[in-house]
């Protein structure tokens, strides 16, 4: 995904939205833009011409875009599991906690993408992940898919596209000045990769506390 190249010596680099100065930003060669790279537990917004890139295996990501404020992102989250659960169950205290989570990996990018210009009314939202690619937690790509399509319904926000389940992980890339996605679904041989990249994400998350420093918005 990454040709390797940092600079470009004739197209300038999209100027970068403050808070955002830690996310791998990189010409591909390939499509002829900037691109920026967001690995599990990151988002990304942006007001220029550039791609926003993730590979996503049971994890979730979320592309909103205000085509009038010229303003885009996405993010990439699962819910944190303690394993025990097979189905959601929001009155549980656990997944509760999980749900927070999730809350928390959604408003940040709105509140980003506000901050910028952007209105919910006008909001194009898009929906990919969640697939069946973490073993011995079979049900957690699922748990990530109610959530979303759970936290978008309650705060009225429709779906121009959803790409979610399957075994198959997924390769994202968001043409954010546009709202055009292309999906790329991986084989086999790529799961090893991005299980490690998860299951380090999963453990990271399930250590967190989530109770700190969160403030949510209506």
């Amino acid at each position: 995904m990454n040709s390797g190249l940092t600079t470009h010596p004739t197209y300038q680099q999209p100027q970068l939205v403050r808070g955002f100065e830690h996310i791998q930003r990189y010409w591909d060669k390939h499509l002829n833009c900037w691109a920026a790279k967001i690995l599990p537990g990151e988002f990304y917004v942006t007001k220029g011409k550039e791609m926003i890139a993730t590979v996503l295996g049971s994890c979730i990501s979320v592309c909103i875009r205000d085509p009038k404020a010229g303003v885009a992102g996405m993010n990439h989250f699962m819910l944190p599991s303690s394993g025990e659960f097979s189905t959601i169950d929001w009155g549980c205290s656990s997944v509760s906690s999980a749900t927070r989570y999730g809350n928390w990996a959604m408003e940040y990018m709105i509140n980003a993408i506000m901050k910028e210009g952007g209105r919910k009314e006008r909001f194009e939202v898009k929906v990919f992940g969640g697939g069946q690619v973490l073993a011995n937690l079979t049900d957690i790509g699922q748990r990530n898919i109610l959530f979303v399509l759970s936290y978008l319904k309650q705060e009225g926000l429709e779906t121009s596209a959803v790409d979610v389940g399957n075994i198959y992980p997924r390769k994202v890339l968001y043409m954010a000045w546009e709202g055009k996605v292309r999906v790329k679904k991986l084989a086999s041989q790529h799961n090893q990769t991005i299980v490690r990249r998860e299951r380090d994400y999963l453990d990271q998350i399930r250590h967190r506390d989530e109770q700190s420093d969160i403030e949510l918005f209506e």
